[in-house]
């Protein structure tokens, strides 16, 4: 059997004071190779601790996580491709110099692969970051975490706070810009926008797997759309 690509094993984080919170709750998970992954759940549920525990910024309580066997640090940041919530971009760079950037620190980064995907989108590779739009930034953004060869691509609320027309261009750039043998892990909390393009799901409550499984179970065995059984799964 194929070694999963990403491993936890009764992963926890608990955060001190405050009644000693337990942001993520003894997790079992394994995630495969080629697939789309929604992480789905509503705010407050874990995903971004998760998220942060699988990029090596915050150390787990308890338990473990491995990416390719090893566990987050030096060797999983060469092959994990993370797009945060907030950007860490400096807004005065020019989006050449995030190219130069990203290609001085990722040896498996395209940048005529980003040059091309910014010239289908008209941006100006001299622009600064502050003087864009809020979905261009997310555009710009996405596309430099998408312009390396990874074999995970964890995209954290890519999509949010976005035009749809916005929204309909990233998800494309998603779906048409990674290796097939790579796997994506998308936190979200816009399913409706997201579902066509998932292969599985994982949900997500008071900080423990309440299910992962693929979106055609879902479909075939319930009969319903993933949105429709978060709702019902969360009752809202």
């Amino acid at each position: 059997m194929e070694q999963p690509l990403l491993q936890t094993n009764d992963l926890c984080k608990q955060y001190k004071g405050a009644g000693n919170y337990m942001a993520v709750y003894h997790m079992n998970l394994s995630i495969p190779r080629g697939k789309i992954i929604g992480l789905l759940g509503p705010n407050g549920c874990g995903k971004t601790t998760l998220i942060k525990m699988i990029n090596g910024l915050l150390a787990p309580s308890c338990g473990s996580i491995t990416i390719n066997g090893y566990a987050p640090g030096v060797e999983t940041k060469k092959v994990v491709s993370y797009l945060p919530e907030r950007t860490y971009l400096q807004s005065n760079m020019r989006i050449r110099e995030m190219v130069e950037y990203f290609q001085d620190f990722y040896t498996d980064f395209s940048p005529e692969r980003a040059y091309n995907m910014f010239a289908s989108l008209g941006i100006d590779p001299e622009a600064r970051l502050k003087t864009l739009s809020k979905g261009t930034k997310e555009k710009v953004q996405l596309i430099l975490v998408m312009s390396r060869q990874a074999d995970l691509y964890i995209l954290d609320e890519p999509i949010a706070g976005v035009d749809p027309a916005a929204r309909d261009y990233i998800l494309k750039t998603i779906i048409t810009n990674y290796n097939e043998n790579a796997t994506i892990l998308l936190s979200t909390h816009l399913i409706t926008d997201i579902e066509n393009i998932l292969d599985e799901v994982i949900f997500m409550k008071n900080g423990s797997l309440v299910l992962h499984t693929s979106v055609d179970a879902i479909r075939e065995k319930l009969g319903k759309s993933v949105d429709a059984y978060f709702r019902e799964v969360y009752a809202c």
